[in-house]
């Protein structure tokens, strides 16, 4: 099945929410997610197949800088390449909007995340303590400067 990737829009909500709340242990809801559909500094994209959204990454762009929210591949999709391609959407929005940087926090024991991150261009450049409950852990500070 091909799968197309695109702007988020409204019918990719109820995916989200699904997608946050099998990949996260602290989900945001449906309206926090279709919040971010109005918020103009958010930069959504998603991956499509058929017509199910597997895939998005969220970013907000703020005076110049691009901070990463959120990235989720359903499980059924993962190892095909989806998150680098939703990452590399993000990193090319970056250079056209002429982002200085975008950075994002990812657990330290994720070392599949920070390996695709460091495949995109991220670098470590910092840890931030106890950033993340359920369980409690350190989160790597990684940043793609332009």
């Amino acid at each position: 099945m091909d799968i197309i990737f695109r702007r988020m829009t409204e019918a990719d909500i109820n995916d989200m929410a699904d997608l946050e709340a099998m990949c996260f242990s602290q989900p945001w809801s449906r309206s926090q997610i279709a919040f971010e559909l109005e918020n103009p500094k958010a930069v959504y994209f998603c991956a499509v197949a058929g017509d199910k959204t597997v895939g998005f990454v969220g970013m907000h762009d703020i005076l110049g800088e691009g901070y990463i929210t959120n990235v989720a591949v359903n499980e059924q999709y993962r190892r095909m390449g989806i998150a680098k391609k939703l990452i590399d959407l993000l990193c090319e929005y970056g250079k056209e909007h002429s982002l200085e940087f975008i950075t994002l926090e990812v657990r330290v024991s994720n070392s599949a995340a920070i390996s695709l991150y460091e495949k995109a261009g991220f670098k470590t450049e910092g840890t931030r303590k106890r950033f993340y409950c359920m369980p409690e852990e350190d989160a790597f500070i990684m940043t793609k400067r332009y």
